[in-house]
């Protein structure tokens, strides 16, 4: 029997069979990959699943499970028809895990398709094509300009440029992405200015054009542009503050934070975290906590204060083990035990204890999921710069020939930085025959 909205999917549940919810999503993401779709599935997605509150998944997922299921249905996965499921799009919570793509669910099927064009613009021949994606081409009528008063299609169509934005970056990196993702920003805004048809709507608006800012700031950032990341992190406070956005708030101090302290600038990094933990305690939510203590751990590592870094690494841990909770935000999918170890390879390496950092940095690779290409690679690029001045070149010269490996497909200034600088600190280890295959390949690059 098909899922109610308050009747479980055991069904579903006993497709997921021994795995759990975490392996299950990494297998629907794989799954994805093989048919050249792209879905941001979790393990939250997953138990959304099996309590029945998605009645029916987007097109996109509905093509992957009938790629992991052949011969099954919607029905025989126990999912409700389509065409019975509507009103869907008042139920969503601004950036909870994607369900239907189609905004109003009113079975019209036109918005659907404005959504679905939205969705392949951005995916179709990967970031090269990330131009087309604009959000004028999910509104009705001219699309040159917004429409009056934004509907929920269009609130739809920017929660799902966010989750494409995001998605890209992960296999992909920021450089090709950010001026093509400028176009959506602008286009959400407009509708803000154009005002919703009703208070939900707005509410909607101003929490997906805040996490668009947040988005293409970290496009931004992580592409070397740091002026105009922190004017898009500073437009995502605005808005938060504007709405009594909370989340939104720590999610921008938490950013603010980051780049901080990449700026150079190690007591606003820890200020900025430090007004991130206060916006988000009333979130229910440790993991957010949890990376809010890491971004003050490294503010405190840059200003050279260990006491003070301990202790917040000790609140972020604590607070890490607490485990998920349903107050956790979408956008924090990243963040699991392989970032937590990034973010204390970088304190200790800041702090000058290189080989402590190393082992943090191996740790963070060895854990990532390989569909994050980009954190795979950051993770890698950390473990070679810290190794090559912990002291072990050879070791160094191999991770940092495994990040070129993949630098072919991750496009990000900041991984390319740090591994022009582990190359500089290798050097005077050219005589090793792996440092110097490494030093010519780099140099080729």
């Amino acid at each position: 029997m098909a899922a109610s909205p308050h009747s479980p999917n055991s069904t579903f549940r006993r497709m997921r069979g021994q795995h759990s919810p975490a392996e299950f999503a990494a297998l629907v993401r794989r799954a994805a990959k093989e048919i050249g779709e792209t879905v941001s599935c979790d393990a939250r997605y997953i138990g959304r699943v099996e309590s029945g509150e998605i009645r029916c998944p987007n097109y996109a997922y509905e093509r992957v499970f009938l790629h992991m299921f052949p011969g099954r249905t919607l029905a025989g996965l126990g999912f409700c028809p389509r065409e019975t499921v509507r009103g869907r799009s008042a139920h969503r919570t601004p950036f909870s895990a994607p369900t239907h793509r189609s905004g109003t669910g009113t079975g019209t099927g036109t918005s659907t398709k404005e959504s679905d064009v939205l969705r392949r613009a951005f995916m179709a021949g990967g970031s090269a094509t990330v131009a087309a994606a604009t959000l004028s081409l999910t509104l009705p009528g001219d699309s040159r300009r917004p429409p009056a008063r934004a509907g929920e299609s269009e609130a739809a169509a920017v929660e799902d440029a966010v989750r494409q934005i995001r998605l890209l970056d992960d296999r992909h990196g920021a450089d090709a992405l950010y001026r093509k993702a400028a176009e959506p920003l602008r286009a959400a805004y407009a509708l803000l200015d154009a005002g919703a048809r009703r208070q939900s709507t707005e509410d909607r608006l101003h929490a997906g054009a805040g996490e668009l800012a947040v988005s293409v700031g970290w496009l931004a950032h992580d592409s070397g542009r740091w002026e105009d990341a922190r004017s898009h992190y500073a437009e995502a406070l605005a808005t938060a503050r504007v709405s009594g956005d909370a989340g939104l708030e720590a999610h921008a101090f938490s950013n603010m934070s980051f780049l901080a302290r990449d700026c150079g600038r190690p007591r606003e990094a820890v200020r900025a975290a430090q007004a991130g933990r206060r916006a988000a305690r009333s979130l229910g939510s440790p993991r957010l906590l949890s990376l809010l203590a890491l971004r003050e751990a490294g503010g405190w590592a840059g200003l050279d204060d260990r006491k003070a870094c301990e202790e917040s690494l000790a609140r972020a841990h604590t607070d890490f083990s607490r485990g998920g909770a349903g107050g956790d935000p979408e956008w924090m999918s990243f963040f699991g035990e392989a970032e937590l170890e990034s973010l204390e390879a970088r304190c200790w390496s800041a702090l000058g204890e290189h080989a402590r950092a190393a082992r943090h940095a191996r740790r963070a690779a060895d854990l990532q999921d390989p569909h994050f290409a980009r954190n795979v690679a950051l993770y890698t690029a950390e473990l070679a710069g810290d190794l090559a001045r912990a002291g072990a070149p050879d070791e160094s010269a191999w991770a940092g020939g495994r990040v070129l490996d993949l630098l072919a497909e991750v496009q990000s200034t900041r991984i390319r930085t740090m591994l022009s600088d582990t190359a500089r600190v290798l050097v005077p280890h050219r005589r090793s025959p792996r440092v110097n295959g490494f030093l010519v390949r780099h140099a080729h690059a």
